[in-house]
């Protein structure tokens, strides 16, 4: 029987409900380039290292999914013979697999073979009955069910995204195409679907989480959270004890934010968990992971990114006394040491702003030897990078940070810091190239550290948050100028160029609180050098600058005034 023609294949594919493959999603990831090659190659390695990890807890049929998308990152990497590799994985796994023949035939198409492109699609074309001689594979509804839903998948793991919208777009993308494979779904096995509604959970968690960021009104809300409820209860009855245990981590969270709503949402009761309390959801994941180090290692950097600091440490040491290798199991060490980590660094910003004691230096010590223990057995980029950090730390008075109490500490940072800058993802990250700064400017070099930092406002990303790599510039610059290693000219020059960089990079808002925590720490230095840009004629500049110090100044009056008069009701703050 005669192929038919390209011309009524193009007309056939026009009138399909859905198009195999992942290079058309509308992802970030397919989209044109907005950041600089190099920094969207950073993201895409970051993103790999989480989803070989996913790969290891992965199961059944949701690995086909990974290996899919480890597939689509390698393709972007121009790695494409890896890509091809992780294309025919799945195609010899799973011969019926749509998305397998979609992706390799494109890859082939990139690599010039054209023969191989053509068949990829000549048995695509056949699977899903578009060919004169249809190939029987299995159901087409299963094939397109099990296509759309792999497609989902893949929305959870986008990188480029600017904003909170952008993020939730493709989130609620991915749903509805999870929507639209149960639809064809109707004979899936009902474990499979299980899976399907595990990762629906997360990606509705998730796009809740950018609502309440957003401030979005509780009507927008209600819909999704109640529906996630209804997923989770259907995930609790799986086989499968990763999937298990994170359901009812995630049906914590979930009834932790129910106070988040003007009145509890109806899903709660609909779903029979009218009585239920968020501290017994997480201690049932812990119970069912309880003899499982990687389940019991997700759940702890779910409690650490939580916040629920005891909760997590004491999950990391149970995996810990169920596996002490550090070669079989350095993620719970990792963990432990980051969580460490953070509870210093909390205890350090409380002391910041006057609400605390000294922070406990012992936590800096715990890390150490957790990250040590690693070092030993498999060092990588992260690890040195979290072991400078510890160092730093270490070599740094808690109240004055740029007082050094500690000079062999600072060394033993640089040095981790240098082993993290060896491979070409660690030269790319900012927190990298930020520390190192930190480091050197105490050590006095201020000229080495100005450089790093401006390396660190390069690689941020565009709408990041992350404004102190500008601030220490900044600060950088005014210590060479005041040392007189800088000429009037040549730091109204910097200054101005670096400062149009940053409002072209950050949030208003967020540069506005940077450019006011300099003006606060260096006041002399900064009236000196707005003396300086006015002499050079850089008026704009300096009335930036000006604005920045009487918006501080209109702030802090109006937290003295708020001090000192009754609040409402005729209570002043004592008794408030």
């Amino acid at each position: 029987m005669a192929e038919p023609e390209a011309e009524d294949l193009d007309a056939l594919i026009d009138d399909l409900d859905y198009l195999p493959g992942h290079f058309h999603l509308e992802m970030q990831l397919n989209f044109e380039l907005r950041s600089p090659a190099s920094l969207r190659a950073r993201d895409l390695k970051l993103q790999l290292d989480g989803l070989r990890q996913e790969l290891q807890l992965a199961a059944g049929r949701q690995r086909l999914a990974v290996r899919h998308l480890l597939g689509t990152f390698a393709f972007y990497l121009e790695e494409l013979d890896e890509a091809r590799e992780r294309f025919l994985e799945v195609a010899g796994e799973d011969p019926g697999n749509l998305n397998a023949w979609a992706n390799l035939a494109h890859v082939y198409g990139r690599l010039g073979q054209e023969d191989e492109e053509e068949a990829c699609a000549g048995r695509l074309a056949g699977l899903m009955g578009l060919a004169a001689d249809p190939e029987v594979s299995g159901d087409p509804q299963l094939l397109a069910a099990r296509c759309l839903a792999e497609q989902g998948y893949a929305h959870g793991f986008d990188v480029g995204c600017a904003s909170p919208k952008e993020r939730a777009r493709v989130l609620a993308a991915g749903i509805a195409l999870y929507d639209k494979a149960l639809s064809y779904g109707q004979q899936i096995p009902m474990e499979e679907k299980r899976g399907w509604y595990f990762t629906m959970a997360t990606l509705f968690i998730r796009l809740d989480g950018i609502f309440l960021e957003l401030d979005s009104e509780e009507q927008k809300r209600l819909p999704t959270f109640n529906r996630t409820l209804a997923l989770l209860r259907q995930v609790l009855k799986s086989s499968d004890p990763h999937r298990r245990a994170l359901a009812w981590c995630y049906l914590g969270i979930l009834l932790e934010r129910k106070d988040t709503f003007s009145t509890t949402p109806m899903g709660v009761h609909d779903c029979g968990y009218s009585g239920a309390d968020p501290l017994d959801c997480f201690g049932k994941a812990i119970e069912i992971a309880k003899d499982q180090p990687p389940i019991l290692n997700r759940l702890a950097k779910i409690f650490h990114f939580l916040g629920k600091q005891d909760m997590a440490i004491g999950t990391c040491n149970m995996a810990l006394d169920v596996l002490r290798d550090p070669e079989l199991n350095w993620q719970a060490y990792c963990t432990r040491a980051k969580i460490h980590i953070r509870a210093y660094l909390h205890d350090l910003e409380r002391v910041k702003i006057g609400l605390g004691g000294m922070p406990d230096r012992n936590h800096l010590a715990c890390a150490k030897a957790d990250l040590e223990e690693v070092v030993k057995v498999c060092p990588g980029l992260k690890t040195y990078l979290d072991m400078g950090q510890v160092y730093y730390y270490m070599g740094v008075d808690a109240v004055q940070e740029l007082l050094a109490v500690d000079e062999s500490a600072l060394n033993e940072a640089l040095v981790f810091l240098a082993k993290a800058s060896e491979s070409e993802l660690g030269a790319m990250l900012p927190e990298l190239q930020l520390l190192r700064g930190k480091c050197l400017r105490i050590k006095g070099e201020e000229a080495n550290a100005a450089a790093c930092f401006k390396r660190a406002v390069e690689l941020d990303d565009a709408g990041s948050s992350h404004t102190e790599g500008f601030g220490c510039l900044l600060e950088a610059l005014l210590a060479q100028w005041s040392q007189a290693q800088l000429s009037d000219c040549e730091v109204g020059r910097e200054v101005d160029a670096w400062l149009r960089c940053a409002q072209g990079k950050y949030p208003a808002a967020r540069l506005r609180q940077e450019l006011q925590r300099v003006w606060r720490g260096h006041t002399d230095e900064v009236l000196g050098l707005a003396r300086a840009l006015v002499a050079q004629g850089r008026l704009a500049l300096v009335r930036l600058l000006f604005e920045t110090m009487e918006r501080d100044s209109e702030g802090t009056c109006a937290r003295r005034s708020a001090a000192h008069s009754p609040s409402e009701g005729g209570q002043g703050p004592a008794h408030s």
